[in-house]
């Protein structure tokens, strides 16, 4: 069942970010947020820097109340470069800096700075739903136009945190923003 699922997020990830009709209407929203957070991976380098070693999961955090319900669920324990993709959540992470992808709850809004701050320079691919998260140093930032999902990325945050974006995954994006303000 879950090697068919991950095909699946991937069409609905593809068709929301091309906004052909229809794939938004059918899928839940942090259904689609999941499958893009799925398929980031797959167009975002790493440095070696970022893992313990050769056999290091993949760690997606999910940081405050978790919006994903059993989304995530199935993308969990795929493979990416080799890597097993885990999923954790939390209410409060003593080191966010230990997950490859930090995705931010809402419910986190008024303690971003301090979030990020503790993620800053970081190999972490930090991402969240919230207005203004670029400006605040964030790397990817989901929006909705209308119904569709969106996202738009901080170029200048993933060049701090050692983060190689495709020109794909930035082709995709809505906006691209290349000298965004980094802190409070």
């Amino acid at each position: 069942m879950r090697l068919l699922a991950a095909p699946l997020l991937l069409v609905t990830a593809l068709l929301a970010a091309s906004g052909t009709a229809g794939a938004e209407a059918t899928a839940p929203e942090y259904d689609v947020k999941a499958a893009f957070l799925y398929n980031f991976t797959k167009f975002v380098q790493w440095p070696p820097s970022a893992f313990h070693d050769d056999r290091s999961s993949l760690r997606l955090c999910v940081l405050g109340e978790d919006p994903f319900g059993e989304s995530l669920e199935t993308v969990a324990e795929e493979a990416v470069d080799g890597r097993t993709l885990t999923v954790l959540r939390a209410g409060w992470m003593n080191d966010p800096a230990g997950c490859q992808i930090l995705f931010i709850s809402r419910s986190e809004s008024q303690r971003l700075p301090e979030i990020l701050a503790a993620v800053r320079g970081a190999p972490v691919l930090t991402v969240a739903d919230v207005d203004g998260f670029l400006e605040k140093g964030g790397i990817i930032n989901f929006i909705l136009e209308g119904s569709k999902v969106r996202f738009e990325i901080n170029q200048e945050g993933a060049d701090q945190a050692g983060l190689k974006i495709s020109s794909k995954l930035l082709r995709l994006a809505t906006r691209v923003v290349a000298g965004a303000r980094q802190g409070p």
